[in-house]
């Protein structure tokens, strides 16, 4: 799916959307099309590591997490503060706590899961999730750089 923009002057940011397999490739995926997506929206260069990594745990978990073979959606819009991406699948359960708690904050070394939330409520500035017609949609913003 081509990205989308809007003009110039309206309120609406621009964004870019496609659709990824539900499936481990999926991750792969997520990395390299971010980065492409961010550059296409000329979105500062210093987010895309960060928005690589945040994007690639939401893709993981709604791979692991949900059920279904229906497709993933990426949606990452440029905002006049930095910019948005949205993991959209479709389960409507909510994930796993997306509000910091103590009890996250050190995370048992020795499990392998459990660090993808942590990482995006650190690193984000602002972070949630919300119900849609077909499921739902997991974000993240980063700010632009000051």
């Amino acid at each position: 799916m081509p990205p989308a923009s809007s003009p110039a002057s309206g309120p609406v940011p621009t964004s870019w959307r496609i659709e990824l397999p539900h499936s481990s490739a999926a991750v792969p995926m997520a990395r390299a099309l971010i980065r492409t997506a961010l550059a296409d929206l000329e979105a500062p260069a210093a987010d895309s590591d960060t928005a690589e990594l945040l994007t690639a745990e939401l893709v993981a978990n709604a791979v692991e997490h949900t059920s279904g073979s229906g497709p993933i959606e990426l949606v990452v819009e440029l905002l006049p503060t930095g910019c948005q991406v949205e993991v959209h699948d479709g389960d409507p359960g909510p994930p796993g706590n997306l509000e910091s708690s103590e009890a996250d904050q050190c995370p048992d070394p020795w499990q392998e899961h459990g660090r993808g939330l942590l990482l995006i409520r650190t690193l984000s500035s602002d972070c949630g999730h919300r119900r849609t017609d077909s499921g739902k949609a997991v974000w993240f913003r980063l700010p632009a750089p000051q």
